[in-house]
């Protein structure tokens, strides 16, 4: 079965998760101190939030769509805003979210989920979504991947 824009990329979030905290409950947790581990929590929590809002924010001013399962869809070449820091300001936050859950769970063993996350959403969203809008706008979406990092 081919991956490639089968799942929403929510969801893949959604059940890395989940693996997370059942991960979390079978591990003794690492004590940290409330403080840092709080501090850490918000600050990965109020940035993942940070950079999909963002990221739809300037989907919507451009007027293109916004759903990662169509990529062939774009009518707009986003590449202001947050674009102009990362080309997929949509899937890092939904790593700093992950980042988030890892610490608050106190399981370093979930740190790693995080990464893999990153690592099916490069492979079976980000790979397909740049190969159509490739198609799409040519040497504009060329000279922007240059420009623009696709992480951070």
């Amino acid at each position: 079965m081919n991956l490639e824009n089968r799942i929403p990329p929510p969801l893949v979030a959604l059940l890395f998760a989940a693996a997370m905290w059942g991960i979390s409950k079978t591990l003794d947790p690492v004590e940290t101190t409330t403080r840092l581990g709080l501090s850490l929590t918000v600050l990965f929590l109020v940035l993942g939030l940070a950079f999909p809002l963002a990221g739809a924010i300037s989907f919507r001013r451009a007027r293109t769509t916004v759903n990662p399962l169509q990529p062939d869809a774009a009518s707009t070449l986003v590449t202001s805003g947050i674009y102009r820091v990362t080309r997929n300001p949509m899937y890092v936050g939904f790593v700093l979210l992950l980042l988030s859950w890892a610490t608050y769970l106190s399981s370093p063993v979930t740190l790693l989920l995080p990464l893999l996350y990153a690592s099916y959403i490069q492979r079976f969203q980000i790979r397909p979504e740049e190969k159509a809008l490739q198609q799409i706008f040519g040497k504009t979406f060329a000279q922007y991947r240059k420009e623009v990092r696709r992480w951070i």
